[in-house]
């Protein structure tokens, strides 16, 4: 509790002692007026000043102004305990409401603690400065040591680290770091000193935008948060004129009817329908429920730009998804190595004779070892393949190149006479041979014959001394949760899920099925992929309220991330492009994330709607039975404090969620309750 909480706490408390001393020493006439007054304004000074400053602003009808007049009316008829009470319960209520919604936004602040207090500035004689981060300038050289936060994004030029990035993805796996690689604000460094040079200023890094788009999500209200303001704004001044009503009204017509008007009995009846009435359960749940939401989803590197759509989340029907990436890794890889028969047969002929033995083998036995020898031998020549092709390429920074190199993993030969031709390949001497890798038309223009193969991915032809050597095969390969994700997502209720891509239509078509999606377009254009989500908005099967959703990395996707219905990024961890044009930003590259805030968004909204419901029929029923006569201050208390402290009991386990899925490994487990 802090220190306001702390004060009311003892100010409640106070009072029940002091109610505990009246009940006990029951005086009577005036000091029994005085006795329960003292108590009044201990515990209710502050919601009569608000009353009356809210009376002054001409902002009349709110729970404030229903809590004075029900207590003050309850005072004057005489009813000195109910009084106090309902406003001792009030304040109650009041500080439970307070203490949970503290709770929510520390945690949330804890799991968001991302802000970093300094930078360490090297200066030009190499001493260091502790600055606020807002005043390092980009190109400046920071120094964060073990333990410390990077303060603004940037590029190591000195150490190797491991960093944490679980405060930012939800993931507790670390990540190596080293010079050259860019590293992004936010980040705790664990175990080695770092030199960064800074990229931008901290007010354009990805902590700040991170903070500011948390910060600013509860502007864009959902549909129930856009409803119960309304309906405050009406229900409580026409709660108050009917009271006005119930209590003038029947005394009136009893009059008229010659009987006794019973005016105290009636205007009870009106105190008791006003402290039954007041909205407290309904104004304080729902936003709350939906600040849950957004803060458990924060907590697993989910980040909801507003609650309408995390309201638009739980209405998903329809999935399109990028591919490289998104479903993919993005990183090409080497999948096969086909080195050609002729190349093979030239190897084998190379090879040294084995020696006889001098005992013979059963035949058994040289079949098996024949076996195994051919085995080693095209091992040997698939990697021999693979050697040639990464030197000759090592020159090259290709995304292609680089995935050779990676696939050989050991010391290359140096490449001499390197020439890389454009749009074709490269050719280069290694080793003394002359080694050609490339495409197709490199092999044509080589003068070659080649296999022709329709197998999905990139194929690298080699020709080693002019002749036709065998190719390699490269791919983008699915990420390992990819096939997961779009099976619960359909278990979810998903009606389709769609991919879309640049690529060739063989690889598109070998990714498609293998992760099980419904339909895939390849060969797209930016501007293709706008289309084709233009057309799933606009068919007839798509219904009104069926919600379509686009993934993309958030880089080469914004025009159509900001086409959807909701745009989600992906993979978007220090993307600016992601952050400004997505409604959702995933802040690690795990597809299961979309089935987790698909989770979580329908748990909220189904949160916020028992609220409501709960709330307004309790209140229903107790208004009437109030009007009735049947219900009495103490039930009047339990509508108005007890739904509350009901409602925002239901509301909290939103943010209990999102910190129960905090490593966000998502799999086939139940939705949490």
């Amino acid at each position: 509790m802090n220190k306001r909480q702390k004060k009311v706490l003892y100010r409640i408390a106070a009072v029940v002692l002091w109610l505990a001393a009246m009940r006990f020493f029951a005086p009577e006439g005036w000091l029994g007026t005085v006795g329960y007054l003292i108590p009044y304004l201990v515990i209710g000074y502050d919601i009569l000043w608000k009353a009356a400053h809210g009376i002054w602003r001409r902002e009349v009808f709110d729970e404030n102004f229903l809590m004075a007049v029900a207590t003050v009316g309850a005072l004057l008829l005489g009813e000195y305990v109910e009084g106090v009470a309902v406003m001792l319960f009030y304040q109650t209520g009041e500080l439970f409401q307070s203490v949970a919604v503290g709770k929510s936004r520390r945690s949330i602040s804890e799991l968001m603690d991302i802000r970093p207090d300094y930078a360490n500035l090297e200066r030009e004689d190499g001493s260091l400065e502790q600055v606020d981060p807002e005043e390092v300038e980009p190109g400046s050289v920071v120094v964060v040591k073990p333990g410390e936060r990077i303060p603004i994004d940037g590029t190591v030029e000195q150490g190797t680290s491991t960093l944490n990035t679980s405060a930012l993805t939800g993931e507790s796996l670390p990540r190596d770091v080293g010079a050259g690689e860019a590293v992004i604000s936010g980040c705790i460094n664990i175990n080695g000193l770092l030199k960064i040079r800074t990229t931008k200023e901290f007010g354009e890094s990805t902590v700040s935008k991170i903070l500011d788009l948390v910060e600013n999500s509860s502007m864009k209200k959902s549909k129930p948060e856009n409803f119960i303001t309304k309906f405050a704004h009406y229900y409580t001044p026409a709660v108050c004129y009917g009271a006005l009503a119930l209590a003038l009204l029947p005394p009136v017509v009893r009059l008229i009817l010659g009987e006794p008007a019973l005016w105290s009995a009636w205007i009870n009846r009106a105190l008791v329908f006003l402290v039954i009435s007041c909205p407290c359960a309904l104004v304080i749940s729902v936003p709350l429920s939906f600040f849950g939401g957004i803060g458990g989803s924060a907590s697993c590197g989910i980040l909801v730009k507003g609650s309408n759509y995390l309201e638009a989340l739980a209405r998903m029907k329809y999935v399109v998804f990028d591919k490289t990436g998104t479903l993919t890794k993005g990183v090409f890889e080497v999948t096969d190595i086909c080195p050609s028969k002729e190349w093979q047969e030239r190897q084998g002929g190379q090879q040294e004779p084995e020696r006889q033995e001098k005992q013979p083998e059963p035949q058994e036995a040289q079949g098996g070892r024949r076996e195994e020898q051919r085995e080693r031998q095209a091992a040997g020549n698939r990697e021999s393949l693979l050697k040639y092709a990464a030197c000759a390429e090592s020159y090259s920074t290709h995304p292609i190149s680089m995935s050779l190199k990676a696939a050989y993993a050991k010391e290359l030969e140096p490449a001499r006479n390197v020439e890389e031709i454009s749009g074709h390949g490269v050719t280069a001497t290694v080793g003394g041979h002359k080694v050609a890798a490339g495409n197709a038309r490199l092999m044509k223009r080589l003068g070659l014959t080649f296999p022709e193969t329709d197998r999905a991915g990139t194929v690298v032809h080699v020709s080693i001394d002019g002749e036709y050597s065998g190719y390699i095969l490269i791919a983008d390969v699915p990420k390992e949760t990819s096939r997961e994700a779009v099976g619960l997502l359909k278990k979810e209720g998903v009606k389709k899920v769609i991919m879309l891509t640049g690529d060739r239509a063989q690889a598109a078509e070998a990714i498609g099925a293998a992760l099980n999606v419904d339909e895939v377009k390849s060969e797209l254009l930016p501007a293709d992929k706008v289309e084709e989500v233009e057309r799933l908005l606009g068919t007839a099967e798509r219904g009104r309220k069926d919600v379509l959703a686009f993934v993309g990395d958030g880089i080469n996707d914004a025009p159509v991330l900001s086409r959807a219905d909701i745009g989600i990024a992906m993979g978007a961890l220090g993307s600016d492009a992601a952050i400004e044009a997505a409604d959702v930003v995933l802040m690690d590259d795990n597809p299961l994330k979309i089935v987790l805030a698909m989770r979580i968004s329908r748990k909220c909204i189904r949160i916020v709607y028992e609220n409501i419901v709960f709330a307004l029929a309790v209140k229903a029923v107790c208004l009437i039975l109030g009007a009735l006569d049947i219900a009495n201050m103490w039930t009047a208390i339990f509508a108005d404090v007890g739904v509350m402290v009901l409602a925002v009991l239901n509301a909290v386990r939103c943010l209990w969620n999102g910190a129960g899925k905090r490593k966000g490994a998502v799999s086939s487990a139940k939705t949490p309750r």
